[in-house]
């Protein structure tokens, strides 16, 4: 009998470990508020995408996607990301000001993408407290390369440690802006249009979520929207406060929440299998030495 598939990363993985975090829902917006950032991918995302009226449908295929590649098979990753390589080859966008089309799967957009979302994962990880050593820090970064290379990219151009990401933020920096574009994802991430019944729960739950989400980015992030940047050490606070409210919810609540990949895994793997952050933590001191990454 064959052992079973443990997908692209496996529990030994610190992909394993952080994606079943539930800071990473905050870490998924504050990607948003990031991604949107660079003209030429939010367009593309703009002129393509239904997200006005299915955000949550188009928030759930995401998670999706992230759970597919980091707890599902081998074969379900493959496919999944065949797919989206396969949908982004026919989408283009339209410079409206030089009239210019482009497709969305420059590697550029694709790098652009991907990179605010690592970036975003390890940033409200971190500071709200879940237990990542400068080491595991570069050992994620390097293992996202497989996601990228899912998506498109050639692993060989994608940061491969933190050191190198934060290369790559300084690089591309003169290219971002906050648009017409950024400022309707802005409003429509703040205020998300809802049921009558659930308009409670937006401004109770989530505005203070994607405030949270938004008060994260890195300060010239904060620039380029217009407003101000809280202090650091307000926002840290908040995450910490966030991340250990509802890492007080049991695991095996939340892994039966959809889309339930988590689940899945460990039924595929067995019970050793489930990722927890002691895991990470017992890596740490066998394992770790002082450290070279550094949180923005």
């Amino acid at each position: 009998m064959n052992d079973p598939d443990p997908g692209l990363f496996g529990p030994a993985s610190v992909t394993w470990q952080m994606h079943a975090d539930p800071m990473m829902w905050v870490a998924g917006i504050r990607a948003l508020y990031l991604q949107t950032l660079h003209p030429r991918a939010v367009r593309g995302v703009m002129q393509n995408s239904d997200f006005r009226k299915d955000a949550w449908g188009r928030l759930m295929r995401t998670a999706d996607f992230v759970g597919t590649l980091s707890y599902g098979t081998t074969r379900a990753a493959e496919k999944y990301g065949a797919r989206v390589r396969t949908i982004h080859r026919l989408l283009e966008a339209t410079d409206p000001a030089t009239g210019e089309v482009y497709g969305i799967d420059e590697p550029e957009l694709l790098l652009w993408v991907h990179c605010a979302e690592i970036d975003s994962y390890l940033q409200v990880e971190r500071r709200s407290g879940f237990p990542l050593s400068d080491r595991q820090a570069d050992r994620y970064v390097d293992e996202q390369r497989e996601s990228a290379r899912l998506v498109g990219l050639d692993p060989s151009d994608v940061p491969a440690s933190t050191a190198a990401l934060a290369v790559y933020f300084e690089e591309v920096r003169p290219l971002l802006a906050a648009g017409p574009e950024a400022s309707e994802v802005d409003d429509f991430l703040r205020r998300p249009p809802v049921p009558a019944l659930l308009t409670p729960a937006r401004a109770l739950l989530w505005r203070r979520v994607a405030a949270l989400a938004y008060d994260s980015l890195p300060a010239y992030a904060h620039e380029l929207y217009g407003r101000a940047a809280p202090p650091r050490t307000d926002v840290d606070r908040r995450l910490r406060i966030t991340g250990t409210a509802l890492r007080v919810i049991p695991g095996r609540l939340r892994r039966c929440l959809p889309p339930g990949h988590i689940a899945k895994a460990m039924a595929r793997l067995g019970p050793g299998s489930r990722p927890a952050p002691y895991k990470l933590r017992r890596q740490t001191a066998i394992l770790d030495g002082p450290g070279r990454a550094q949180q923005q």
